[in-house]
């Protein structure tokens, strides 16, 4: 997922929104988002090559989404998949399920958000940051994000790409709206223009199919947007996620839906 606008704390009624576009090759195989049956408390969609998911929710009240992170090369062979990040921290199984003991070698560059009803935060491995001593650090450092809209994509978090600003302004047009038809942050998720404002990825994108500059929509016949998702979970714990799906062309070729509960925030913040 290349592009996401996440709004944490910043309406009286949703807890969380976020909504976003995974842009991937259309020829790498995914399975639409649905319980897992390995792990029925999980909704996700599945990377069916590497077996991780990009974005996912759990009954168990987590959230978690990965980007690449561009400017560092190509990915690198034998490393981890980013999208097993994803998998563990919504299982809470696997090497990687602890998110202050995620080692940023591990895996090639990424950009995550961690959510659960208590608390959400940013964790990256790019650049791998220094300890004391000048050592570097053998663990991912999780930041916890303020309360506002944010924005994720393949740069660094927040950056003013013209595409980041165009989503966030979007989700801040919602939520001042009536914040209850999702049809609009779709529509926003499907524009296909280039909005004058912003500051350009300083850094090529390292999928050689995709432009350095690039819309929220990428209509492309090798790589372009797969999906786009609206996650919204209100302040009581309940919760949508909507997930549409596209061929090369643009065309939307499904969707799904599915609705669940976190568990109450006094529960959760009780318990750590």
């Amino acid at each position: 997922m290349c592009v996401l606008a996440f709004a944490w704390n910043a309406h009286p009624h949703w807890r969380l929104v976020l909504a976003g576009n995974r842009d991937e090759l259309h020829a790498r195989p995914a399975a639409a988002i649905a319980r897992w049956p390995d792990a029925t408390h999980v909704i996700a969609g599945r990377d069916l090559e590497a077996g991780g998911t990009w974005l996912g929710i759990s009954d168990q009240g987590r959230l978690a989404v990965v980007t690449n992170l561009r400017g560092y090369g190509p990915p690198e062979a034998g490393r981890a998949s980013r999208g097993a990040l994803v998998s563990d921290l919504l299982t809470r199984n696997g090497s990687h399920n602890d998110p202050a003991r995620i080692d940023p070698a591990t895996f090639n560059p990424f950009n995550l958000i961690l959510a659960d009803p208590a608390q959400a935060l940013f964790l990256t491995n790019r650049p791998i940051q220094r300890g004391p001593l000048g050592l570097w650090r053998r663990r991912v450092v999780p930041v916890p994000l303020t309360s506002g809209i944010h924005g994720v994509s393949n740069g660094a978090f927040d950056a003013p790409w013209p595409k980041m600003l165009q989503l966030k302004a979007a989700m801040a047009d919602w939520l001042v709206g009536d914040a209850d038809d999702f049809a609009p942050l779709f529509s926003a998720l499907r524009s296909e223009t280039l909005p004058p404002l912003g500051v350009a990825p300083d850094q090529p994108s390292d999928v050689p199919q995709e432009a350095q500059t690039s819309p929220i929509f990428i209509r492309r016949p090798v790589y372009g947007t797969r999906c786009s998702t609206v996650v919204a979970i209100a302040t009581d714990g309940t919760g949508h996620m909507i997930e549409r799906r596209f061929d090369p062309d643009g065309g939307q070729t499904g969707e799904s839906l599915a609705q669940f509960r976190w568990p109450p925030l006094i529960t959760l913040a009780g318990g750590r």
